[in-house]
This record gives C-alpha cells, structure tokens and sequence, in this order.
C-alpha cells in the first residue's frame, strides 16, 4: 500500500477516513457542483474497490446502502481501500430525474470528456478520479420510473473472477449481461475493472428488503476479496444464472390488472395479467412465454400497447431459484408477511 493515494487533490493516507467533494462543473447560477466522495483507507495493503449509486439521479436505493455501509462497524477491520460515492448524478437527485439537463443519460456517456457536455464531463471525472484507481467496483441501480426489479446482479460472468464475485454477493439471481456502449460498466471494463451491477427496487422509493441485501452484498465482496476478515461460515443464499431474459410487452393499451408478483415463479401460458378498457371489458390477456421468474414488473396500472410490462428470467430450474429468494426475504425481514 502507498501512502500516495489522491482523489481531487486530496491525500488520504492509510488508516485515514476522508469526506471530499469533487468538483465537476460550476453551474450558471455561480454555484459549483460537487460529487461526495467517501474514502476509507484501511492500516494494512489490500485491494482499491468502489461502490458507487445515483448514476441515475432518480435511482435512491442505492444512496441508503451506501449511508449504511460507511457507518458499518465492520469497516472498522477493513483492508486495503474502499471508495464510496453516495450520489454521482448530484444534478439528477436535486431534480429527482434520471437525466442530466440536457437530457443526457450518464450511463450512455462514458468514458466522456474533458470538454464535452456536462454529461461527458462527469462522466470523464468519475473515471479519471474514482474508477481507474481500482481493482474491482459495486454500481448500483434501480428500475426506472414506476417499474420495479428484484434484488439481482449483473456482469460478465464469463470473467472467472466476477462470477466469483457475483456469487459471493449473495443474492439468488444472477445475469450474464453484455456491455452497453457508453456504460460505467463498459468503460471500467476497458480499464481492466472488474465490475458488479446491483440492480433492485424502484425509482424514488426505498425498498428496505432491496437495501438489506444491498448492504450484506457488499460485506460479503469485501470478505471474498479479504478486504474485510471472512468470520464464521454462515448459511449462504445459491446464486442461479439465467439462460436468458426477455420482456413480455402489452399487446393492446388499457388498464392493468396485475395477476403476478416480483419473484414469482411462473410457467408457460400461465395468466400474468389482464388488459381491460375504462368500462371493465377485457381487451387482451398476458401469458407467460416460458417458465421463468419474474424479475422486473411495471407497476402503474395502464399500459400503452407495446410496452415493457414483466421481465422473465428463464432457468434450468426456476423453482429453486424462488425457494432461494423465500429464504432471502425470511432472513433479511424475518418479520415482514410477503
């Protein structure tokens, strides 16, 4: 470990817990914008990993994980560096919108620019001044608006090493997703950055069953990497990787009635919903293509013919994978009726 580890400037030595504010851009109004940047520099060498949330400005679960990580007493053991930046899209959560004010999405503008448009500026410094000083990176996500997605993770699990990571993260679902151009994801990937993506909840709601999971998540990577000491063996939740997934989208527009659930085990032609007029007459019924488990679903009741309405993910033996996400709830909400 080197005593010479900068983020805006700032040093932060080993053993040192540091709050920085990393200026990105002054605004119109005079006003600088800055990103909060979290540094906890553990006493002995170890590994550099970030978690980060907000990308998406409206997406808030993943503000709360990271709030209750850095005040986690576990980090009291930490080995090695642990950068966590609670809100990236520092515009976005002030608007409580997805995008940046030109409409940009940063999670398309990647790896960005140093004179480009404010997107491509962010972009440029988050990865210039967070990512590229790392090994390995937690981003986490939401649904967007109104659509909601069961606690899962996303990455390349063709990488030995990320799928060991994914697995050690602890939750039943896992994605072999392929990068998108202009992602976080894609860029740290260029950068030899191996990377998660927590996707669970919805947009501008906390979900307490999302958080617990996203918070233990990260514990459980930081012990794999022996960021963190491995403690006593406990019951693990099985991770399943999907085959494939897909979206069932409406085939006429109307009001929803839903039939199924997130984390629902579904079958073949099974009734997930039914698409009715304002007078009550049914226009259309949604049946599953393939059994599966519901992993994402729209939650406002009306729909627009061709819309997204239940992501399926499909595997070998989906009845396992929802025995696995009972036991995620029982053991993260012991006391919740689901």
């Amino acid at each position: 470990m080197t005593d010479e580890f900068r983020i805006g400037g700032i040093t932060v030595a080993p053993g040192e817990t540091r709050r920085i504010d990393l200026p990105v851009v002054r605004l119109y109004t005079d006003t600088e914008m800055a990103i909060p940047v979290h540094v906890h520099r553990g006493g002995k060498p170890g590994p550099c990993m970030f978690v980060c949330a907000a990308i998406h400005g409206d997406e808030l679960n993943g503000v709360e994980i990271i709030s209750r990580l850095i005040n986690s007493r576990a980090l009291k053991s930490l080995r090695g560096t642990l950068i966590a930046v609670p809100v990236v899209n520092v515009y976005g959560v002030l608007e409580q919108s997805r995008y940046l004010p030109d409409r940009r999405d940063l999670n398309r503008s990647f790896p960005g620019s140093a004179k480009g448009s404010l997107a491509a500026r962010m972009a440029h410094v988050f990865l210039d001044e967070i990512v590229s000083k790392c090994e390995y990176g937690i981003d986490l996500h939401t649904g967007a608006l109104h659509r909601s997605n069961l606690p899962q993770i996303r990455a390349n699990l063709d990488d030995g090493e990320t799928r060991a990571m994914a697995n050690a993260f602890g939750v039943p679902v896992l994605l072999n997703s392929t990068l998108r151009d202009g992602s976080l994801r894609h860029a740290a990937a260029d950068l030899g950055v191996r990377i998660l993506l927590y996707e669970a909840g919805e947009a501008l709601r906390f979900d307490e069953l999302c958080i617990r999971a996203g918070v233990k998540g990260i514990l459980n990577v930081l012990r794999h990497l022996r960021m963190l000491p491995r403690g006593r063996a406990r019951h693990t939740i099985e991770p399943y990787v999907a085959r494939r997934s897909g979206w069932l989208r409406a085939s006429d527009s109307g009001i929803v009635n839903h039939k199924k659930s997130l984390g629902d085990h579904v079958r073949e032609g099974e009734l997930l919903a039914t698409i009715a007029d304002p007078y009550g007459c049914e226009l259309d019924r949604v049946l599953c293509d393939a059994d599966g488990i519901i992993i994402g679903r729209q939650n406002i009741p009306l729909v627009q013919e061709g819309e997204a309405m239940y992501h399926i993910a499909y595997f070998h033996e989906p009845h396992e994978v929802a025995e696995s996400l009972g036991m995620l709830q029982d053991s993260l909400l012991p006391d919740e009726n689901f």
